[in-house]
Formats: C-alpha cells, structure tokens, sequence
C-alpha cells in the first residue's frame, strides 16, 4: 500500500483544522498511540501524527484532507483493544477522540443517552444509574474503555447472555464516512426496514467503514433484584456444560462466567487476595436478575440443583463485589504473568462448549503452552491466553502458538464456531482470517470497503486486505 508520507505542509492544514495544541509529532509522546493493549513490541508501530479532534466537524475536516493527500488515517478511543485495531500499520495519522467525551443528553422517560464517543463505558454506566435507569452494555474493560471504541468492534462483555452485545444496545449513530461527510445512520425506532441496515454494518467494522463521532443508546430500567451464584467444579468440562443446561431450564442469566482454577489462583496473586471455594476447582459464576425476592428464590434454587446435578461441589452466595472484581481482573492478572501472550478470542455455540474447552486442553498439553482460561460461558466465548515464560525463546514459541492455533480454528470451524467473540480482528488475526474465512464472503467484504473507502483511508491493514 502506498501513501503519502505526512509532511510539514499536511501538518500546517491540520494545525488549522484542529489548532496547533492538537497535532502531536513528538516521537517520544507518540509511543503511547504506537500500540493498543497488545504489549508484544513486534505489534507496535509508531503514527507519523496524532491528531485530537474535538467535535464531527474536525473528524470530518481530517479525513477529506486524508482523501486529498492520500494518507492513512487510524481512528483511535481508549486503546484498550486486544486485536491491534487501532494500531497505525501504515504510519499516518492517529486520529483520537478521547477529547469527545461528554454525555450529551440521558433521557428518563424515553430510555436513551446520547453520547460522543470518548465516554468512558463506566462513566455513562454510573451517569444513568444514578437516575435509577441501566446501560445494559459491561464490557470487562468498562473502567477504561470508550464507548465509541464499544461500538467499533461491536464489545461483548459479561451481560451478552440476557442483553446481547454493543451493537444491541444502540439505536443511531453519527459517523464521518470515509470520504469526509458525517452522516446519521439508524434510527430511535423500535423496528424499521427502510433500505439497508447501515448503522448495523459500521458497528463492529474495527474503523474501516467509518468513524463513529455520536451515539443514541438504549437504555432499559434498572434490575430491583439480583444474586450471583458461585458454582465450584472439579472437573472443568463439568463447569462448562452446565450452561446449556441452565438455558435448557428455561432460566435467561444475566451472565454465565467461567475461570479455570489455575486461573482464578493467577487472580487471587494480582489481587492479593484470597477467593471463595478457591481451593476446589473451578468457577461457574451465574448472576440472575428476579422481578421479586420470591423470584429471585426460586431462581436460585433451581440453579443450585441444575448446577449440583451437573457435577459442582459447592454452590454458594457470592460476594458481588469480590467475585467481579476477580473476573474483571482476569487480563491484567495475565499480564502480571507475562507482558508477551497470545490472547484467542474463540467463539463457539453454546452446546458445543465442552467439547472445545477438551480440545483447548488437550492442545496445549500437546504443544506444551502455558494457559490461562476465563470464559463468557453463557455465548459461547472462550478467552483463551497462551503466556511466553521468560525462559522461552520467543521464536520457538511463537512455533508452537501458530500450530496450536492450526488446530485449534479447523477445530472451532468444524464446529460452527469463528475466530473472534468480541475483541475483534484487528491487525493481529487478519493473517487467520485470510485462512479461515469463505473466499465469497471475504470478497463482499472487500468490496464493501471498496464502495465506501476507495483510496482506502479509514485504518487500513485492518480485518482483511483490500487486494488479495
């Protein structure tokens, strides 16, 4: 791919654009805009410019400049990805909009918020709560991640089981396409089928179809009640089949959770701490919500049986803020381990759960990987993380990684199942994706960037590659 090299004329115009305080060039400050949360140094790649815009018109004043010069331009929220989405393969510019962070507008009585993208997923969380309404979106990185960074890659998280993902829980969005024009896509419409689903093909598009500058959310009322369960398995194919059983009782859980005790042991070290039932085996960890504490009973005590028939060895009352502590403490408690991991983002459905878990096992015995395994158990998605040990070589593991992931995706495809859950494709899968994607579905992807990116500014290198 050829481009423009950024020069001292294109940063006068976008000086101009933005004001001289928002173009960063400082090679030193740049390092941060190098990398998203993939900490492997051979996945960084230093922007020539970092831009900071401030409103859509800014957005969209940057990416007409970019068609006109020809430069890369890599939308950029928190940069809390795993998948190097927003890392600038390229160089070119970072466009951030971490500067667009205010809540526009939380309507009470209509359920929506409307947002500018660089609010932080738990800021708005707590905005709407404490008007007694919810955001039903909880991504694990809900503490530092931006929504609009939620909406480009279309974040699962822990409610996915009874709320759906990111893209559930929008209504509309205002994006700068990318030739440069902002344009509002869906609509604050129960149900609609007018023309194409646009809004619904830019969320999850990684920064490739458009830059996301607002967003309508839905807003849904506040649970009255809820209780986390705690199931402990010995086994932890026993752990992980008892979601589908779960389902099957006709019980809807807000969240189905699954660590594997070595695991939660890495955890409780991170944290300092000491957790419930840490001691025998594995976690199942089931939040429901209940219309009544009556309810709520009931629910509970069918779960406990449900989980209890299936294996678990105890199933106990959880500490809520505890237990979600720990989950959410999952990636960084990785990362105290080792700074160089392969993060799999494995999906797969529900039924077929244990029998990929047994192959996750049996693989990493196989290929000798040191695993660390937590799971939205209740979709389907396993986050599987394989650690470099400091006494490895980097290439002979790398090695392994790749066979391991050889097997493991002819695996998951056999299965119905894809390559990523939630964290996306990035620039980090674009090699597997290549390999395991349908060449005709691939192709209408392509053509869709294409259509809407014919010079290919918007993040490019990202998802697949224009050109085979």
């Amino acid at each position: 791919m050829e481009y423009t090299k950024i020069t001292e004329t294109i940063l006068n115009e976008l000086r101009a654009i933005v004001g001289a305080d928002n173009v960063m060039t400082d090679a030193d400050q740049m390092q941060l805009y190098a990398h998203d949360e993939v900490t492997d140094p051979a996945y960084h790649h230093l922007p020539e410019a970092v831009v900071f815009a401030e409103n859509a018109e800014q957005v969209a004043a940057v990416v007409r400049l970019a068609n006109e010069y020809v430069f890369p331009v890599v939308p950029r929220g928190a940069g809390t990805g795993l998948a190097c989405g927003a890392v600038p393969i390229y160089g070119g510019v970072v466009l951030s909009l971490e500067k667009m962070d205010k809540i526009l507008e939380i309507n009470e009585d209509a359920m929506y918020a409307v947002v500018e993208p660089g609010v932080r997923t738990s800021a708005l969380q707590e905005a709407v709560e404490a008007k007694g309404i919810f955001y039903a979106g909880d991504p694990c990185s809900g503490d530092s991640c931006f929504i609009g960074g939620n909406i480009a890659t279309n974040a699962g998280g822990n409610r996915a089981v009874k709320y759906g993902t990111t893209r559930h829980q929008v209504y509309a969005v205002e994006v700068v396409n990318p030739t440069g024009k902002i344009v509002n896509l869906g609509a604050r419409l129960q149900k609609q089928t007018t023309g194409y689903c646009l809004d619904q093909l830019v969320i999850g598009s990684e920064g490739t179809l458009g830059i996301i500058t607002k967003a309508t959310l839905k807003l849904v009322p506040k649970p009255q009640y809820s209780m986390d369960l705690l199931a402990v398995y010995e086994e932890a194919e026993d752990a992980i089949g008892t979601v589908n059983k779960i389902i099957k009782g006709g019980i809807v859980p807000t969240c189905v959770e699954y660590m594997d005790n070595i695991t939660i042991k890495s955890v409780e070290k991170y944290l300092g701490t000491r957790l419930q039932g840490s001691d025998k085996g594995n976690y199942l960890i089931v939040e429901v919500e209940g219309t009544s504490e009556d309810d709520l009973d009931e629910k509970a005590v069918a779960l406990d049986e449900i989980c209890t028939e299936n294996g678990a060895s105890d199933v106990l009352v959880a500490e809520h803020d505890k237990i979600w502590e720990a989950r959410k403490a999952f990636a960084e408690a990785v990362r105290a381990e080792s700074l160089i991991v392969s993060k799999e983002d494995v999906v797969i459905p529900v039924d077929q759960e244990p029998l990929l878990l047994d192959e996750i096992l049996r693989l990493a015995k196989k290929y000798n990987l040191v695993t660390r395994i937590a799971s939205h158990a209740g979709d389907g998605n396993i986050h599987l993380n394989i650690l470099k040990q400091p006494e490895e070589d980097y290439a002979e593991w790398e090695k392994r990684v790749e066979a391991n992931q050889q097997e493991l995706y002819t695996f998951i495809y056999a299965h119905g199942g894809r390559l990523s859950g939630e964290h996306g494709i990035g620039f980090k899968r674009k090699h597997l994706m290549a390999e395991f994607t349908n060449p005709d579905e691939l192709d209408m992807m392509r053509a869709i960037k294409k259509a809407l990116d014919p010079k290919n500014i918007l993040n490019p290198g990202k998802i697949f590659d224009v050109e085979e």
